[in-house]
């Protein structure tokens, strides 16, 4: 079982934080996922024909996300939270980028709800994940850049277990350890936003749609929250 926590510094920068952390176990991510297909597609259609468009950096989620990168050190429009880079990657090429069925799954409602949005590979994550400020000499390896050692700036807000960081910049990107892949069986997504007053109701959304979607090629799946709260949850 692997803990979640919020440090109880990111908890007091950031007090109405939630994230939900959907699990899923015995994940079958080599066969065809039609629903998920699906959404890509809606998603695109509705681009194209104008009746939607997803959330830029003037829409409050975006916004509140690029505060928050500001506050510790981190200029969003150069290292942007992963919804910013994703929406803007689908406006200007219309298409959202197709990964594996558990990745795209996770794009799709990212973007559809305009909420941040991640996963780990569980068998790959050593001990507990902790959310908390980076110390400056922690390790990063970066998704597709398996010889790459960076290391989080003090301050940084970032994922890490007991081996090293699983996302920097909050959520940035993720590490290349704890991808997730079409193999792998064990799984926790993380939703986020720093507005549950505001987007509580929404991110609950999201995350129902989700578990949905992974309930459908999983033998099991699990939903908790994480917040200043509640600051520990178990998967």
């Amino acid at each position: 079982m692997t803990v979640f926590r919020i440090a109880p510094a990111v908890a007091d920068a950031f007090p109405d934080t939630l994230i939900a952390l959907v699990t899923a176990t015995c994940l079958r991510g080599r066969e065809p996922w039609p629903h998920t297909t699906a959404a890509l597609e809606e998603l695109e259609r509705q681009l194209a024909d104008g009746t939607w468009r997803p959330a830029d950096e003037t829409d409050p989620r975006i916004e509140a996300w690029h505060t928050a990168y500001r506050s510790f050190g981190t200029n969003p429009r150069r290292i942007r939270p992963s919804v910013d880079a994703l929406g803007r990657r689908l406006a200007k090429k219309g298409t959202l980028p197709r990964i594996n069925p558990a990745v795209d799954t996770y794009n799709a409602v990212s973007v559809r709800h305009g909420l941040p949005a991640g996963a780990f590979d569980l068998d790959h994550v050593t001990g507990d994940i902790d959310i908390r400020h980076a110390d400056g000499t922690e390790e990063f390896t970066p998704l597709g850049e398996p010889d790459t050692i960076e290391h989080p700036k003090p301050g940084e807000i970032i994922y890490a277990d007991t081996t090293s960081v699983l996302t920097r910049h909050w959520n940035h990107r993720d590490a290349h350890r704890t991808r997730v892949t079409e193999d792998s069986t064990h799984v926790v997504f993380v939703l986020e936003t720093l507005h549950a007053t505001r987007d509580g109701h929404l991110l609950k959304t999201a995350a129902e749609e989700l578990r949905g979607l992974f309930d459908l090629h999983a033998a099991q799946t699990a939903m908790h929250y994480l917040s200043p709260a509640q600051p520990q949850a178990t998967n």
